[in-house]
């Protein structure tokens, strides 16, 4: 990437323009925000697609992790993950950077089937960076991280697109993992429209 500073300053004008919305929400955790982050909106347009998946990429290689794949939680990690393994396949030619591989984890496991939990080319072994949409208290994140060392892997770091700096980032390293986000709230607020 040739320039991530302004990609990062690219990225974080388009979250808080579309994702970022001020007003009373209830969260998944049951707490009560004066504002709302929906990543889909950003993470599902082809504009973010092409941000996030050079600077994930980005990311991952300044944090000095080593990894396989990376996937995280459906349905938000999901567009983050392909994206950054996209990245990595353009970005191969040039690197000689090995390819990584995107993977799922499924809320709960498949009735039918195989029963998998992890879905797409997740094996035992791989060293994998899990990707974590907007993070709050970090449960969504550390599911994922418990999902992929049951499936045998080795979780190397959590990078998350919006960090909300409410407690969940050091939820996820006090149980040994390092994170690093893309975005966190206090630079997104500022840009974003008022209510």
């Amino acid at each position: 990437m040739d320039h991530p500073e302004s990609a990062r300053s690219a990225l974080h004008s388009l979250l808080a323009e579309r994702s970022v919305r001020r007003g009373t929400f209830t969260l998944a955790s049951g707490r009560v925000s004066s504002f709302y982050v929906d990543a889909r909106l950003t993470t599902m347009s082809p504009e973010g697609l092409s941000l996030i998946g050079p600077l994930g990429l980005y990311e991952i290689r300044s944090a000095g992790w080593t990894v396989d794949c990376v996937g995280g939680l459906t349905l938000g990690a999901d567009p983050i993950a392909y994206a950054i393994s996209y990245a990595a396949a353009l970005d191969q030619p040039v690197s000689g950077a090995v390819a990584l591989r995107a993977f799922t984890v499924r809320k709960e496991a498949k009735a039918h089937g195989t029963g998998k939990l992890i879905e797409g080319p997740f094996r035992a072994g791989d060293r994998a960076c899990v990707i974590e949409d907007t993070i709050t208290t970090g449960g969504s994140a550390l599911r994922a991280v418990e999902a992929v060392r049951a499936a045998g892997g080795v979780v190397v770091g959590v990078l998350a697109l919006v960090d909300r700096e409410e407690g969940g980032r050091g939820a996820i390293e006090a149980a040994g993992v390092p994170v690093r986000a893309l975005a966190r709230i206090s630079e997104l607020l500022p840009l974003a429209p008022s209510a």
